[in-house]
Formats: structure tokens, C-alpha cells, sequence
């Protein structure tokens, strides 16, 4: 089932430089205010680069910092706890420029492990190490917290990191489990029992967050961060830091038209398993990128043999597409225009999406909602809008 298919009548204008942070998963009706706010907040962080002349990948960064030090988000500060009560959170970036990519999966100690991905991104450019030695650009667990704490990256103690909410959701969850382990139980009650316990609390962190950009060049680029599943095993690694699963950003070239960024949140089982980010990108190279944004998440993912075993699929993705195409308003101008498309979709109950331009006076916040009827895990949103910038910044 695809709701709201057609394009949407209020479009949504952008001018690039653009940062579009996200998240999906479940939003309260009561905390939408601060979910609103904290996307806002991270645009103006990534615009502020972008004005600056920082790179497109700089500015994505200073999106997710922003996101992650929120305790209202899955990622950084107020992750999700896994069964131990520890904090592991995954992070990646890509860079559309050089498709560079930075990652780091089930890392403590770190507060914004976004940055020790997008540290593992830069050192990366810079080439072979000593004695020919290819740079790393994914580490996990203590070896990825040890690189990062001698590059640089501030650490912080699993106390702090870990707020009331996601305390109290451990307290809760860890409960519940224990009660499931007592208590014999067929398959579909305990379903039911996890399904439900997922509204009751409506403080409940976002799923994944990511944040995507385009700079005044065209220059594209993705990031994503999160703490993972609630009571996850100690050691699990999701699509947040997984290369094609979590982001993915490429600029135009021979092979592709267009230039895409895309971000995903979600199940991150769901989404390793189908490759999702990287789906996403191939096709928007197609003419009609609504369309193929929405047959992307149909049979690419809810309709995924890859996941026919599952009978409810959870994602989210932002994408951002651009080019260079003539100007209609003066044919004999020889300069090219940069024509942007922004696009979100979800099977879950919601996302969370905020946008904003290097022209705009503020950030603007949208939760996207299945409406009524529609089945999470079954049905497909998608929304988004359209802009052609006849001259690039300067």
C-alpha cells in the first residue's frame, strides 16, 4: 500500500546550499515540539558550515553532533542500552565528492562517534600509512575506541552518556524480558506484548538519525548515527555503520546523471539485509525520482525477498537528488541551473524531517504521519518537493 503517491500540492522550495536531518520510528503526539526542535537546531548547525565555505561532509557532521548530543534521539548521548545496560553505538559518512566512507560500529566511550567516522573518512584521503599500509575506514568496539581516542576524538563515561529516559526504557524493557523468559508464552503474545510496550512510553527515543547535504557546488554528502536496538546483544552492529545500509552519497559522473544522498533509519536489521541506502541511490537515476523512490521501498524493501520471512518491515530514508540542467528563464545565459529534489519515505509509524537552505531565516520540522488505517510495516509514505536554483551562490 503507497500513501500519498501522488506528488504533494504544498511543495516544498529549497535552495542549496540544503541540510535535511531525520528520523524514524515512533512520535509522540506530546514530544513533537522537542523532536521538531532538535532537527531544526541541527539544520542551522550544517547551514552555519556551509555558509562558512566548510565541505559538505564538515556540515552533515555538525548536523548529526547536534542530533546526538539530544537525549530525545537514539544516537550518542541517550542511546539505546543493550542488554548489559552499556551504551554501543554505530556511526558512518560518505563523501560524494571522493566516495569516501568513515565508520564505526558498536564504540562506548565516545559521544559523537559520528565524528570519529567522519575522522576515519578524512584520514582515509590522505592515503597509504607507513610501510604501505591501507587505512582503515571501518573499526568496531574497542579497537575503533582506541583509534579515535588517539586521533583525538573527545571520550566520555558510559554515566554520563546514558540519560533518565533511556535508564528508565532499560529499567522497563529489561523487566519485560525477564517476565518472557519466566512465563511461558506463545510466539504471537509476546508479539503483541513488545508491539504495545513500544507506545506506552512516550518519551521514547527516535530510531536512527541521519542528515543529508548538498553544498553550492553540487557536492553531496550522507551521514547516520545510532545506539541501536533496545536490549540489543553486546556486540551487535546495524545499518548505521554498515557501507550501502546506512548512507550513501555520490556525486554526478559518467555513469550517473544525477547526484543522490540518502540517509536510513529504521530496523537496522531490515535494512542491512536489503541494502537499502544504496538501492535508494541507484535508483534515482531514473527520470522520475517520486517514482522511483516509491518502487525503491515496495520491492526493494517491504517487498524484498530478503525479507519475506518478516511480516512487518520498518524503515525510513531521506534522499536528495540534484544536476545541472539548462535555464529555462534565459535561454542565451550559458550557465547551468542546479535543480534539487528532496524526498522522505517510511513504513513506520512516523519520521521526523526537518529542511532548511543557506536563504532561508529559519529551519523548518515536519512529522510524517501514516494516516489512519495504514498498516506500519506494510505501508509505504513518501513526500517531498522540488526547486531549480537558476544561479549558484556565491
Amino acid at each position: 500500500e503507497a500513501i500519498g503517491s501522488e506528488p504533494p500540492s504544498r511543495v516544498l522550495k529549497f535552495i542549496p546550499p540544503l541540510s535535511s536531518p531525520s528520523g524514524a520510528g515512533y512520535h509522540s503526539e506530546s514530544k513533537a515540539k522537542e523532536y521538531k526542535h532538535v532537527c531544526k537546531r541541527a539544520c542551522k548547525k550544517a547551514i552555519e558550515k556551509l555558509q562558512a565555505g566548510d565541505l559538505a561532509t564538515d556540515a552533515v557532521t555538525a548536523a548529526l553532533v547536534e542530533l546526538e548530543d539530544s537525549p530525545f534521539t537514539n544516537a550518542g548521548m541517550g542511546s539505546n542500552l543493550n542488554l548489559l545496560g552499556e551504551i554501543e553505538c554505530d556511526a558512518s559518512i560518505m563523501d560524494g565528492k571522493s566516495l569516501s566512507f568513515g565508520a564505526v560500529g558498536s564504540l562506548s566511550g565516545i559521544k559523537n562517534p559520528v565524528l570519529a567516522a567522519n575522522k576515519l573518512l578524512c584520514e582515509g584521503q590522505k592515503g597509504k600509512l607507513s610501510a604501505g599500509r591501507i587505512p582503515p575506514c571501518f573499526l568496531v568496539g574497542e579497537g575503533a575506541l582506541k583509534w579515535a581516542v588517539d586521533h583525538g576524538i573527545p571520550t566520555c563515561p558510559q554515566d554520563i552518556m546514558a540519560t533518565k529516559l533511556s535508564l528508565a526504557a532499560f529499567k522497563r524493557n529489561k523487566r519485560k524480558l525477564e517476565l518472557a523468559e519466566k512465563v511461558e508464552t506463545d510466539f504471537m503474545q509476546l508479539k503483541k506484548r513488545r508491539q504495545s510496550s513500544e507506545k506506552e512510553n512516550d518519551s521514547g527515543p527516535l530510531d536512527t538519525v541521519g542528515a543529508i547535504v548538498v553544498d553550492q557546488d553540487g557536492n553531496v554528502a550522507a551521514a547516520v548515527s545510532s545506539g541501536g536496538l533496545a536490549m540489543k546483544h553486546p556486540g551487535r552492529v546495524g545499518q548505521a555503520a554498515l557501507y550501502g545500509c546506512g548512507c550513501w552519497a555520490e556525486n554526478t559522473g559518467i555513469h550517473n546523471p544525477y547526484s543522490t544522498a540518502v540517509s536510513t533509519s529504521g530496523c537496522g536489521e531490515h535494512l542491512v539485509r536489503t541494502i537499502l541506502a544504496r538501492e535508494c541511490s541507484l535508483a534515482l537515476q531514473a527520470e522520475d525520482a517520486h517514482q522511483a523512490l516509491l518502487e525503491s521501498m515496495q520491492n526493494k524493501f517491504i517487498g524484498s525477498p530478503f525479507l519475506a520471512n518478516e511480516d512487518s518491515i520498518l524503515g525510513g530514508v531521506i534522499v536528495l537528488r540534484s544536476c545541472r540542467c539548462s535555464s529555462k528563464l534565459d535561454s542565451t545565459n550559458d550557465k547551468q541551473a542546479l535543480l534539487v529534489e528532496f524526498l522522505w519515505s517510511h513504513t513506520t509509524e512516523s519520521m521526523c524531517v526537518g529542511y532548511m537552505s543557506a536563504q532561508d531565516g529559519k529551519a523548518k520540522a515536519h512529522i510524517s504521519r501514516l494516516p489512519p488505517g495504514a498498516v506500519a510495516g506494510q505501508s509505504v509514505a513518501i513526500e517531498g518537493g522540488v526547486c531549480r536554483l537558476e544561479s549558484p551562490l556565491c
